[in-house]
């Protein structure tokens, strides 16, 4: 992921601390954990090349990702149909490298809906989309919805409306990434709340070079991270750290479920990063998730 990003010499210079808990999430979270919440853990791709020989055994052929990925990660935030609308056949090709496991796909929202002229007279592609992805049944878990840089409160009503037409079936979290959505105080709360009417979530994209997005406001008893590490650096560890107070927090306090993405801007080191946050989240939080395992050991990581 590019969203973000700064040269590495500027890193040690980020304030990267979490903001404090806003009061907003105390008409969300109930203030007692939950039994059993769920909790996810993945990428946004399976389709790594880097991981061969890493995490994928030596010559794993392409087709062949999707059934070691399932092995190491429990989610996938699925990228792969935001440049595409997959068939219900396509779809079922995929289910079934995840058959017996608690497993979830996380389906970002086609690109043509959502970063391409108006919301308004999308019915029937947004359909389109929706036949494919109810095709995951039981690991169909919540499609995201993403706009771009340019996607401003400008056009609030035109998104609240399209919105609000969506299946109330189906849980969504919303990322918008204008820099107007979070600049304002009222803005802010307008979206929340409008959200949190509807039961939709809002993401929560921690990445260095946009602070705000990383605004920790849940407008559901649910969250969905997208963490943007930088090839290990330092501070990938430090922000790590920080996440496993702050998600404790929420899990003994009423959160119900839990999605986090493990993003790098070079994809190739996310495994390495995704064993310490598991490691420190199992530990801190009593979970069981299951982590990657390496084909060879990796230095200075065991």
């Amino acid at each position: 992921m590019e969203f973000g990003r700064l040269p590495a010499e500027t890193l040690d210079s980020i304030d990267f601390r979490l903001p404090k808990e806003p009061a907003f999430n105390k008409t969300v979270l109930k203030g007692k954990a939950v039994k059993d919440p769920k909790v996810y853990l993945g990428c946004a791709k399976w389709g790594r090349t880097e991981w061969v020989g890493k995490i994928y055994p030596p010559k794993t052929k392409e087709k062949d990702f999707l059934q070691h990925y399932v092995q190491h990660y429990n989610s996938i935030e699925l990228n792969a149909t935001h440049y595409k609308v997959y068939d219900e056949a396509g779809i079922k090709k995929w289910t079934t490298n995840a058959a017996g496991k608690n497993f979830m796909f996380c389906p970002k929202m086609y690109q043509g809906i959502t970063h391409r002229g108006s919301l308004k007279g999308k019915d029937f592609i947004t359909n389109e989309f929706f036949k494919g992805i109810i095709a995951f049944k039981k690991n169909l878990g919540p499609i995201f919805i993403q706009f771009n840089e340019t996607f401003s409160p400008k056009r609030k009503e035109e998104l609240f409306t399209f919105l609000r037409a969506l299946p109330t079936d189906l849980q969504f979290f919303l990322e918008v990434r204008h820099p107007e959505w979070f600049a304002k105080e009222s803005v802010r709360n307008e979206l929340f709340t409008a959200l949190s009417n509807i039961n939709m979530g809002i993401v929560i994209t921690d990445t260095s070079g946009r602070r705000d997005c990383a605004h920790m406001h849940l407008t559901v008893p649910k969250a969905f991270i997208r963490y943007v590490g930088n090839s290990l650096h330092a501070t990938d560890y430090t922000r790590i750290d920080e996440w496993i107070k702050r998600m404790k927090y929420w899990l003994d306090n009423g959160l119900q479920e839990l999605y986090f993405f493990m993003h790098m801007h070079d994809e190739a080191t996310s495994p390495e990063l995704t064993v310490y946050l598991v490691d420190k989240m199992n530990a801190a939080m009593g979970l069981r998730l299951i982590k990657p395992t390496f084909v060879t050991q990796q230095p200075g990581l065991f």
